[in-house]
């Protein structure tokens, strides 16, 4: 038998990325529509770069108390209020994301609360891509197996079987792996790894 692997470039063609809007006040109304304001900045902001209503997607508001706490046990008085809200933009258009993600201080200079979790970039067609990777690794494993056994005096038989293990999902030069597939969704760039393990019949 004989384990190998095949590696391709690809480029992620689909973004999902999540803003937060939050405020905190002593008065629940006061944060509630400082964060109401905060999301129409936001979507001003995304408009502006290029993102379309259609891609954008809102949390449901939310507002809840924050207790005082005195030596660790709680007083049961509400000291202030927190009220949040998300903004989710999902599309193709990877390369605008990142530019808006990049620029995301600009926004945030003229006073919006906003927590930017990153865009995370994925890869939407990984199943397309299977066959190709593992026809290649599985040739990869042949030409490997010939070499091997050429030097024994032996020759390579038909496929007995084939294994496929799990995709490996990385940013270029990274070698992050798992047992059961690593996925990193950080870049748009991406190496996408297969490894397969081919059993061989040997003839003599």
């Amino acid at each position: 038998s004989d384990v190998c692997s095949s590696d391709l470039e690809a480029k992620a063609d689909k973004a999902v990325w999540t803003l937060n809007a939050e405020f905190v006040s002593p008065t629940q109304s006061v944060a509630v529509t400082r964060v109401t304001a905060s999301v129409e900045e936001i979507v001003k902001y995304l408009n502006a770069g290029g993102i379309a209503n259609d891609s954008i997607e809102f949390g449901s508001l939310s507002a809840y108390g924050q207790e005082e706490f005195v030596n660790g046990a709680s007083t049961g008085r509400i000291t202030s209020y927190r009220a949040s809200r998300s903004v989710t933009v999902r599309t193709e258009d990877v390369e605008t994301v990142k530019k808006l993600s990049t620029n995301l201080g600009t926004l945030i200079a003229t006073g919006v609360s906003v927590s930017n979790y990153g865009p995370q970039y994925y890869v939407s067609k990984l199943s397309d891509l299977r066959p190709e990777l593992l026809e290649q690794a599985v040739r990869d494993a042949q030409v490997r197996a010939e070499a091997i056994v050429a030097a024994t005096g032996g020759k390579v038989g038909n496929v007995l079987s084939v294994r496929s293990g799990p995709f490996q999902v990385t940013s270029p030069d990274s070698v992050d792996t798992s047992a059961g597939g690593f996925y990193d969704t950080s870049t748009i760039d991406k190496t996408i790894t297969s490894t397969v393990t081919v059993v061989f019949k040997v003839k003599s």
